[in-house]
């Protein structure tokens, strides 16, 4: 989450690719370095524009990055994005299918206010103050002051005792959330389930919106410490891909078949598992592959993983 937002000047993916490009119906589009900048044009083989990137949105090492572009003040947000899968360019999620009226709307979408507060306020730190956007005081990426309010005199402190730790450490409230409280803390950027719930129409595109798919899971339990974000993900650390690192997570609530199986996450033992949580009567290594599979989002280029977690059949509707 650290780089969820990167500057131009260090964006990795920009210095690392010098001219990157693709077309996209009647228009081409093409990012080129110049020195420490980049610029982004488009054409329609008569008429070109060309617009300045000044961030790049998005960690590259998980899905890509989207280019926010700044014209006569105005931030729009790039109708092309880079993509970790391809190693290129490809539709900004949002805008397949979606044909430009011109040159202009073939640049990309004008922000509003609202849209940049929100990209910006869950991407950065410090780049929203209430209401009002404050991207003077932007730091890139999500950054400890985004999710602890004391993260600054913490700091303070250190730098003042020479390192001494102990000294003004955050309080660690994350890890103690319940359930319910934990997927609101984190929906904040990840999407709440009210959130999604409320605009209707559900669409294979809320398999992006972890907190609302867990929330409509049947194991979900508000009140649970063991079903929440926080019990599988530290957001002190990148995502760990590997099914099998999240199993003791699963059996803390689902006995093994094994009397003696430890529950490391919870200092539990399956005597102690969830009431009404049965054992799987197929295996009890890599459960994610099983029940939290793995879901391609059309022009994504990448398969998320559901976390709606339930017994998977070959062929149910995507359970929206």
């Amino acid at each position: 989450m650290g780089q969820a937002l990167e500057s131009v000047e260090t964006c990795k993916v920009l210095v690392e690719h010098p001219v990157l490009s693709t077309t996209v119906g009647k228009y081409s589009y093409r990012i080129q370095r110049q020195g420490t900048q980049s610029l982004y044009s488009v054409t329609d083989g008569t008429d070109t524009l060309a617009l300045p990137i000044r961030w790049a949105m998005g960690a590259s090492s998980a899905i890509g990055q989207t280019y926010i572009l700044e014209k006569d003040g105005q931030l729009f947000e790039s109708r092309v994005s880079y993509f970790r899968e391809i190693n290129g360019l490809g539709p900004t999620l949002g805008s397949v299918g979606h044909i430009p009226a011109d040159l202009h709307e073939a640049v990309g979408r004008l922000m509003s206010n609202d849209d940049k507060r929100k990209c910006f306020g869950c991407h950065s730190t410090h780049a929203v103050s209430g209401r009002q956007l404050t991207l003077d005081q932007l730091i890139p990426g999500v950054q400890c002051a985004h999710c602890h309010e004391d993260a600054e005199t913490h700091l303070a402190a250190m730098l003042l005792s020479g390192g001494d730790s102990e000294i003004a450490r955050p309080a660690s409230k994350l890890h103690n959330m319940p359930a319910e409280q934990a997927a609101n803390f984190c929906g904040q950027c990840h999407r709440t389930w009210a959130e999604i719930a409320t605009q209707g129409n559900p669409s294979i595109a809320n398999i992006r919106f972890q907190p609302y798919r867990l929330t409509s899971s049947k194991c979900f339990d508000p009140d649970d410490l063991r079903i929440s974000c926080l019990a599988c993900h530290d957001p002190h650390h990148e995502v760990i891909s590997g099914a099998a690192d999240y199993d003791s997570k699963c059996l803390a609530c689902h006995p093994g078949k094994a009397a003696d199986v430890k529950l490391t996450a919870t200092k539990m033992t399956s005597a102690s598992s969830k009431p009404g949580a049965k054992p799987c009567p197929v295996a009890t290594k890599n459960c994610s592959n099983c029940h939290m599979p793995k879901i391609e989002l059309p022009g994504a280029h990448f398969k998320f993983s559901d976390h709606r977690i339930r017994i998977v059949k070959p062929t149910e509707p995507y359970p929206g």
